[in-house]
């Protein structure tokens, strides 16, 4: 697919006013799609149908996923001024803490409905985004954030992290017996973990959360991923070895085969990390690179445009839908690897993703983004029935507005709010 992108003379997208501006449009087009559609009056918040209406009212079944990126969206809101946004976060803060928190056992249950918890397993998927929830919320002072951030730290120490492979376990039963004998361990959870732990980091100051990301870093990028030419492998065993037949019905969370959408978002997690740390692990910066020109080389689709879902181990696309996450990594990605490791390549990549987000992925008539599309760019909704979610989107939209040196809250912290 020859990238309808121009040449070098356009320069760089993210320094133009007019492309600033456009991304902050859309940043707000999220916001008030999100803000006025998505509260759940009975605590927290709807998954929405294409023209944002609720697509359960009576009977939601809310993951903690979705409340604590809610939380950590509108924290972002409110640090950039939107009115109403700290408004979204009380009502995130309170759901967390006064309904998904057990609090007999400890530890967070994954969903509720009206009545109560629906899966109470104790996910590490979850765990992790309360942290990052909890980070979020304290950059604005709210005032459960400090003790839901000492709570889910406890947590994630005593339960979940592993010191011997430097990584979180899994998934536990709502009593923290080991879930299905505790013979899996997963990438996507320690990935979003990592990014929490550096959130919490830049919140209080405390280097174990950025010395435990870096572990983690270390062993699913460095040492695993490396292993296997820079494609970032998603299923292992309790001793942390590659599952390449690893198969779970559920297609949204634990994809067979390999995720170039992953490799995407590793490689802003990397860049981010290694400049949180001050830029001194040496392989980090060539390791973002490769995970970011494997992800376009065996993930882009060259004909139609977009990332296929997921790829088998021989480097064939398996799945063949287009999520709108990818793309948003590979954006953010893209604009990360602009700032930290420039070239002509990576701002045509930008670019090249941008135009297909603003073609397929933004829906014009009806606000938000299609979370799903078919392969020929269609909308579909084999997976996603709808859109849940802000977190991925908004944060496409506004990274490339603030200093590629940290988390979207830190930007903001040291800018002042200024874009």
């Amino acid at each position: 697919m020859a990238p309808a992108t121009g040449n070098g003379t356009l320069g760089n997208w993210a320094s133009r006013a007019y492309h600033r501006g456009w991304l902050l449009a859309q940043a707000n087009g999220l916001f008030d799609f999100f803000q006025h559609n998505s509260i759940n009056p009975k605590g927290g918040f709807y998954d929405l149908d294409d023209t944002g209406r609720p697509l359960d009212a009576d009977g939601q079944v809310r993951g903690i996923h979705i409340a604590a990126r809610a939380v950590h969206c509108f924290s972002i809101g409110t640090l950039l001024g939107r009115p109403g946004a700290f408004d979204v976060v009380d009502h995130g803060m309170n759901y967390l803490w006064n309904h998904h928190r057990d609090r007999k056992n400890g530890g967070y249950f994954w969903s509720l409905d009206n009545n109560g918890p629906v899966d109470s397993n104790k996910q590490g998927y979850g765990h992790a985004f309360v942290l990052l929830a909890a980070s979020s919320a304290k950059t604005i002072g709210h005032p459960l954030a400090d003790g839901m951030l000492a709570d889910i730290t406890e947590i994630l120490n005593t339960r979940f992290w592993e010191p011997r492979h430097g990584a979180i376990a899994e998934e536990f039963t709502a009593d923290w017996q080991p879930l299905d004998g505790g013979a899996y361990r997963g990438q996507n959870s320690n990935m979003h973990l990592t990014e929490a732990l550096m959130a919490a980091f830049e919140a209080t100051g405390n280097r174990e959360y950025l010395t435990k990301a870096e572990s983690i870093a270390d062993l699913v990028i460095r040492r695993a991923a490396g292993s296997v030419d820079w494609r970032v492998a998603e299923h292992f065993d309790a001793e942390w070895n590659l599952d390449k037949d690893y198969y779970h019905p559920n297609e949204m969370f634990r994809p067979a085969g390999t995720t170039p959408g992953h490799w995407l978002e590793w490689a802003r997690l990397i860049l981010q990390l290694w400049a949180l740390g001050g830029k001194r692990i040496a392989w980090m910066p060539d390791a973002a690179k490769a995970l970011f020109e494997q992800s376009m080389a065996l993930g882009w689709d060259n004909d139609k445009g977009g990332f296929f879902y997921t790829l088998d181990w021989a480097d064939k696309p398996a799945k063949r839908n287009k999520l709108w996450w990818p793309a948003c990594e590979g954006a953010a990605a893209a604009h990360f690897l602009n700032e930290h490791l420039p070239s002509d390549y990576h701002e045509e990549c930008y670019r090249r993703i941008w135009n297909v987000i603003e073609r397929a992925f933004i829906d014009h008539k009806n606000g938000g983004w299609h979370e799903e599309l078919t392969e020929e760019l269609v909308p579909s909704h084999a997976l996603f029935p709808g859109k849940g979610d802000i977190y991925h989107a908004l944060q496409a939209c506004l990274i490339p507005l603030f200093p590629a040196t940290g988390s979207l809250t830190k930007g903001i912290v040291e800018a002042g709010g200024k874009l």
